[in-house]
């Protein structure tokens, strides 16, 4: 059974669209294009699509992935081309490819994302890079999500200041390990609601991420590498 893995990105007509919809948004996709698309035995069969990794709402992305198996094999650009015009407002196929029918689960795969933030008024944030020093020098950042206590900062794999003001950062995005980038700017004292949030990749297990350099500080703190110890 064909297994393909498609890069999609998740634009601002979807940005307040849950995970959960954004499945199913898929799912009829996929009906739309008159495609084959796979289903599970037993009592209640559920498409054969699976999401490599939830984006938070508000978000938009660039490379997104999910993996579709089809009860037909059908050639990738057939599959891209039939997808692209099926696609409601909000999803764009970016590439198609064929993923190994036995590799693991996608979502298993992914390690790390990556996330650029632009910030409703970058110019007047005080001493950010300073402030993204201190994040990374910190043994520790303690959150609470959902009632339970967890600690942010070994999620947090590099943090860097744009030149434009904004702010890139890669995040581990394992099962039970998973930065959110809105943790991280109220860690540095920003506010969310005053960010524009794009993931604009996600990093599978082996990949390489983010490059390090160092931040531009002031002489008196030092050079803070971006890529956490």
């Amino acid at each position: 059974m064909p297994r393909y893995r498609i890069t999609f990105a998740k634009t601002e007509a979807m940005r307040f669209t849950g995970h959960l919809d954004v499945h199913r948004s898929w799912e009829r996709t996929f009906r739309r294009a008159g495609l084959p698309l796979a289903y599970s035995e037993g009592f209640s069969p559920h498409p054969r699509l699976i999401l490599a990794a939830a984006l938070p709402l508000g978000c938009v992305s660039d490379e997104d992935l999910l993996d579709a198996w089809l009860t037909e094999d059908v050639p990738d650009e057939a599959v891209a081309s039939a997808l692209a015009e099926a696609a409601p407002p909000g999803l764009r196929v970016v590439a198609i490819s064929r993923a190994h029918p036995g590799e693991p689960a996608l979502p298993t795969q992914v390690g790390s994302a990556v996330y650029d933030v632009r910030l409703e008024n970058a110019s007047s944030v005080a001493d950010l890079p300073g402030a993204c020093a201190q994040v990374l020098s910190a043994e520790s950042l303690p959150r609470q999500r959902r009632g339970k206590d967890y600690d942010l900062r070994p999620l947090i794999e590099a943090l860097e200041v744009e030149p434009s003001g904004g702010l890139r950062m890669q995040l581990a995005a394992r099962e039970g390990a998973t930065g959110r980038p809105e943790e991280v700017l109220l860690a540095l004292n920003l506010d969310p609601a005053r960010a524009f949030i794009r993931r604009t990749r996600l990093i599978l297990v082996g990949q390489e991420g983010v490059g390090a350099k160092p931040l531009s500080l002031p002489r008196d703190q030092g050079a803070s590498p971006l890529r956490a110890p």
